[in-house]
């Protein structure tokens, strides 16, 4: 069995405008750039058989040029992203050398560089035995169900917190259901919110993997400060 790990990174990342333009993917955290701290996480989980960056033509040479900086190995491999996520997971899924049955993809926001191998680990596991998973954390807030107006939300009903989790990542399953689950929605011209809604729509059952705060995804120039604090211990 091998355990293969895709890193979409070919964003461009317009509400971290603050930081000077720069993909979040490549903004320094403690001195090291965020794909490498998502990067290294799973580098640390001896399971994970290869890793696969996908991110633009234009910043290849400088993804490379980090992996070799920084010694990260042959096991990190990059790869031509697309316009968009789904398109970046599905091009970098086209490349897997997968041929085993049992095969395993982990899809990972490259930008939630606090995820912890131990949760990795888990994931992999849960894919082992049901097919497919997420990592996700319980609601804290109440949740309203709203009807949207001219005069603005309406609510219609208050969903039970127990009935709602928070979606995380990775989100992975074999490699075989991942695959027919983008084949199937680029077939429909469907655009899914992440792996997990296209697995879904697939009628791929996922579970979900006890996630943690600290797992967020770096969206908005707080958010590094935030990260900061959690490396920090």
């Amino acid at each position: 069995m091998s355990v293969f790990v895709i890193l979409p990174a070919a964003g461009i990342g317009t509400r971290m405008a603050s930081t000077g333009g720069a993909p979040k993917q490549f903004l320094t955290l403690k001195g090291t750039p965020i794909l490498l701290h998502s990067l290294r996480a799973f580098l640390a989980v001896p399971r994970v058989t290869a890793i696969y960056v996908a991110v633009r033509k234009t910043e290849q040479a400088r993804v490379a040029s980090l992996i070799a900086e920084h010694q990260l190995g042959d096991k990190v491999h990059v790869v031509t992203g697309g316009d968009s996520r789904q398109d970046s997971v599905a091009k970098a899924l086209a490349a897997l050398p997968s041929h085993s049955a049992g095969d395993i993809v982990l899809v990972h926001d490259a930008v939630r560089p606090l995820i912890d191998p131990g949760t990795i680990a888990r994931t992999i596991d849960a894919i082992e035995k049901h097919g497919a998973a997420i990592v996700g954390t319980p609601a804290i807030d109440t949740i309203k169900q709203v009807e949207r107006t001219a005069d603005g939300a309406i609510i219609t009903a208050t969903i039970p917190r127990e009935l709602i989790v928070h979606a995380q990542t990775p989100q992975g399953a074999l490699v075989s259901l991942m695959r027919r689950a983008f084949s199937e929605a680029a077939a429909d011209e469907f655009i899914g919110t992440d792996e997990a809604s296209l697995l879904e729509r697939a009628g791929v059952s996922v579970v979900v993997v006890q996630g943690h705060a600290r797992n967020f995804k770096v969206t908005q120039p707080g958010d590094l400060e935030i990260a900061e604090f959690y490396l920090a211990g």
